[in-house]
């Protein structure tokens, strides 16, 4: 499998080039311009004390998220959603997928009654965009929280992180598993799937449809493996930036 050569020249076991600029807005408590290729997604995090209305006085913090791509972040101009008068269901399940892919590695009575809003804005789509924002938000994330604790609002012991969290997307393509699809690939894939991993290597979320033909137990695994492994390479990518063991 490794000699088979895609159409940007990587093997089949290859990721993209992955880059995560650290600290890109000076405005967001945490930011990350990541990029897998040329895809780059801006994530940006927001800290406020206090929760809502609804977790006031539960002693629990709230991380969410919201995701949208920029009119040219695809060949053709779109129109924004906020013209159009409604968010689109993708853009909604993007945020929501996330949203829950955070939560799942936050302890959020460590956090304490504080909300972290996560922004993530697709600046150039070529397949992507929510695993890329997954793993850019996470360290937007990562640094709010340490923003959080040096100004005191999060106690100076507590560890509101109890993992990292990663995604990549896999596929087959002409009978071949292959791992983080660019968009001539994903468009064509007969089988494509979103697979959320923390940095222990356990599932948080699993999104595969067959385009073509139905895939069995064994290519679901080739795509599992390929998932993990790749996620393993992001995880380790995020450490080195957050420059954490």
């Amino acid at each position: 499998m490794t000699d088979i050569i895609r159409v940007d020249g990587r093997t089949p076991l290859d990721l993209r080039k992955v880059t995560i600029e650290r600290g890109w807005s000076e405005q967001a408590e945490g930011s990350a311009l990541i990029s897998f290729g040329r895809t780059k997604v801006l994530c940006t995090a927001s800290f406020t004390n206090g929760v809502p209305r609804w977790m006031t006085g539960t002693g629990k913090g709230w991380v969410t998220a919201e995701y949208g791509m920029l009119p040219r972040s695809t060949n053709d101009r779109m129109a924004r959603e906020a013209v159009k008068g409604k968010q689109g269901g993708r853009t909604h399940e993007i945020s929501r997928l996330i949203g829950r892919s955070l939560r799942a590695v936050v302890n959020t009575k460590a956090l304490g009654e504080n909300t972290i809003v996560i922004d993530c804005d697709v600046l150039q789509a070529d397949g992507g965009t929510r695993t890329a924002a997954i793993t850019g938000a996470y360290v937007a994330l990562a640094d709010a929280i340490e923003w959080g604790r040096e100004n005191k609002f999060i106690a100076a012991k507590s560890e509101p992180l109890i993992d990292s969290v990663s995604a990549i997307s896999v596929g087959i393509i002409d009978g071949v598993p292959m791992l983080d699809l660019e968009y001539r690939e994903d468009s064509r894939a007969e089988t494509d799937m979103n697979v959320v991993v923390t940095g222990r290597g356990l599932f948080v979320e699993v999104q595969g449809t067959a385009e073509g033909a139905p895939f069995d137990r064994t290519e679901l695994g080739s795509l599992l493996d390929l998932a993990v492994a790749g996620t393993g390479e992001l995880a380790r990518i995020q450490r080195d930036v957050l420059g954490r063991a």
